[in-house]
């Protein structure tokens, strides 16, 4: 559990009382993403604050190095990226990790089931945990855990297939380990194994979403529904044990269901701070689910959902590179702040009204302060009065002509 100290100067960050953020993180509806270990600054997601998003970073088997991953992991902070996940695969995981820990200003999370089958063919039971640890000896501030991916799941969907099947990388290993060695999942069956280890360095779980729908034709069905009660029970389990913990999400989700995804979520896990992956409205747009997941993500996080990871243009295609993240981070933070307005947050609404006087006044350094990207205005449109979209026929410069004021 963190210190008041800390409780109180992130209250701040959030401009809400300290004692309103201190009662609803002894709730469990706050997570603090920050290890004992790291020097990174902390970040909380959950009820009240603002949406938050992260970028995935990492290298695949087949491609990209370390020194790639670290170009797009400065992409992922410049662009405001509140958190990273290094999600590599392969025999140079760890020193990739041991750069982005190095060089990374925000928390810095990670999948260990990556690690464990990069390097067992057929690990123990008790290897499930070794990796964790050794992740989080290092300053991993948070981890994605896939504790809900379990043999009953398992068996229910060798009798009812679904059409997309098993997406989630960490879950389809885990599924697999379990049906060769006929095992239960370790992280499951010894949950309070992996909570006094995430207790000792004060880091925060993340109850992965292994059985995340991966077509929108799966989305809220049996399989989704039974991980997510099985995640608020572990989600007790963590805070009893005095862990950070947050509940991960959907996926492929068609937008007249995502109210009901987030309503279960808060439902079935206590108020816990949800994390979303989009979610993406639609199976069809490869290419541009950076969009996609921007639509979903929006509408979730403005019917509660906490926390969004973002989604490349390279999703569904390939490896993204450092450009997907820009773009994937741009649209991100759109989608957020979109549901920081719809939520009301004062702060998120100070910052449109500010934009939205400094149009009014055709003040384009103003609107150069306060916009979410300011470096799209360029010094070709400081130095004219109107835009190109209208010149002469500026309907601003007619309404101010009619309304004989600005707005101040």
């Amino acid at each position: 559990m963190k210190t008041k100290k800390l409780i109180r100067q992130l209250a701040s960050e959030e401009g809400i009382p300290p004692g309103i953020f201190e009662k609803n993180y002894k709730a469990g509806r706050i997570a603090i993403m920050k290890s004992r270990l790291s020097k990174r600054r902390a970040v909380a997601v959950g009820k009240d604050l603002r949406v938050k998003i992260n970028a995935n970073i990492g290298l695949s088997p087949l491609a990209s190095d370390w020194k790639t991953e670290i170009k797009k992991l400065d992409a992922a902070i410049r662009g405001g990226a509140d958190a990273v996940m290094d999600l590599s695969c392969g025999k140079d995981f760890l020193r990739v990790l041991k750069k982005v820990l190095e060089r990374s200003t925000v928390p810095v999370g990670t999948v260990p089931a990556y690690h464990l089958f990069s390097k067992y063919k057929n690990p123990s039971p008790e290897a499930f945990f070794e990796v964790i640890e050794e992740q989080l000896s290092m300053g991993v501030d948070f981890v994605t855990v896939h504790c809900g991916v379990t043999r009953e799941s398992l068996n229910y969907l060798k009798k009812h297939p679904r059409m997309g099947g098993v997406v989630s990388r960490g879950g389809g290993l885990i599924f697999g380990w379990m049906q060769d060695t006929g095992k239960e999942n370790p992280l499951y069956s010894d949950f309070g194994k992996l909570v006094k280890i995430a207790k000792k360095y004060d880091a925060a779980l993340s109850l992965g979403d292994g059985l995340r729908p991966g077509s929108i034709s799966d989305a809220n069905d049996y399989l989704q529904i039974l991980e997510l009660k099985t995640l608020g029970k572990l989600f007790l389990q963590s805070r009893r044990g005095g862990v950070d913990a947050m509940i991960e999400g959907p996926g492929h989700i068609p937008i007249s269901q995502i109210e009901k995804v987030v309503k279960d979520e808060k439902k079935f896990c206590h108020g816990a701070p949800f994390y979303v992956l989009g979610p993406l409205v639609t199976d069809a747009a490869a290419g541009f689910d950076h969009i996609t997941s921007a639509i979903g993500g929006a509408l979730a996080a403005s019917y509660g959902a906490d926390f969004l990871c973002y989604v490349t243009p390279a999703e569904h295609l390939g490896l993204p590179d450092a450009d997907d993240v820009r773009l994937g981070v741009i649209a991100s933070r759109v989608a957020a702040h979109a549901a920081d307005v719809s939520r009301g947050r004062p702060a998120a609404l100070k910052r449109d009204s500010a934009v939205s006087r400094a149009r009014f006044r055709l003040d384009w350094k103003a609107m150069k302060k306060n916009l979410l990207f300011p470096e799209v205005i360029r010094a070709d449109h400081l130095s004219r009065k109107v835009c190109t979209m209208c010149g002469d026929f500026c309907p601003i410069e007619q309404t101010r002509r009619v309304m004989k004021k600005i707005i101040k």
